[in-house]
């Protein structure tokens, strides 16, 4: 299987001195969101940046055909919006929906850019966080292109294991239906389904309703 990218991507808060990290947040809205609801839409204007401070969310684009492509996986940490941060306004480029009820900090475009012109890390830990994102949709580009249906499922458990997995003494537990890991993994629901049970007999995984834990996770570990 190929390396994988840094479990933990860069935050955009990182740098910061506990007075200027004080300031920052000071400065931010804190909004409170229910869960299937949906924060921004895909095209609208980027007026907002959001940083997930509890909760899990995805962040999708909607084919011409109505089917439904996971861009991301956002848990709490996540920043998205970055766009606001550009002199020039673009829109959203992917739409966020809140899977569970998520707290989430939301600076408007001008704020944000003011503070990011007063401390610079602010720009930097945001073109971290873009190229941390490049190097994930690179790996999940070669994984189409050369990777099997149970490598990309087998990749997309680890690193979601890795960013948003609960510890557990037995092994790390995810809370994810089995329609969400396959739409990250770009297989169908079916194939996951398969897999996971596959998975499980042999001991690798255990599966619950809506919860997947991961036994033994150099069995995913596919050369």
């Amino acid at each position: 299987m190929r390396a994988l990218i840094p479990s933990t991507p860069p935050k955009f808060l990182t740098g910061l001195t506990p007075a200027q990290k004080k300031l920052v947040l000071q400065s931010a809205e804190l909004r409170k969101v229910q869960a299937d609801r949906v924060i921004v839409n895909t095209g609208d204007p980027a007026t907002s940046l959001f940083l997930l401070k509890h909760g899990r969310a995805k962040y999708y684009r909607i084919t011409k055909k109505g089917e439904e492509v996971v861009l991301w996986w956002l848990t709490a940490g996540d920043t998205f919006g970055i766009g606001t941060l550009l002199a020039m306004p673009i829109n959203y480029i992917g739409t966020a929906q809140a899977l569970d009820e998520c707290e989430l900090l939301v600076w408007s475009r001008n704020r944000i850019r003011l503070l990011a012109e007063k401390h610079r890390i602010l720009a930097q830990n945001a073109l971290h966080i873009i190229l941390y994102c490049l190097a994930a949709y690179t790996e999940r580009l070669i994984g189409l292109a050369t990777g099997t249906a149970e490598e990309r499922l087998a990749y997309t458990l680890l690193q979601l294991a890795r960013r948003a997995g609960h510890m557990r003494p037995d092994g790390a537990e995810l809370t994810i239906l089995n329609e969400q890991l396959a739409r990250l993994a770009s297989v169908s629901s079916f194939t996951a389904s398969r897999q996971l049970k596959e998975w499980e007999r042999q001991g690798i995984i255990q599966k619950g309703r809506g919860k997947v834990v991961i036994l033994a996770p150099e069995g995913l570990l596919i050369e």
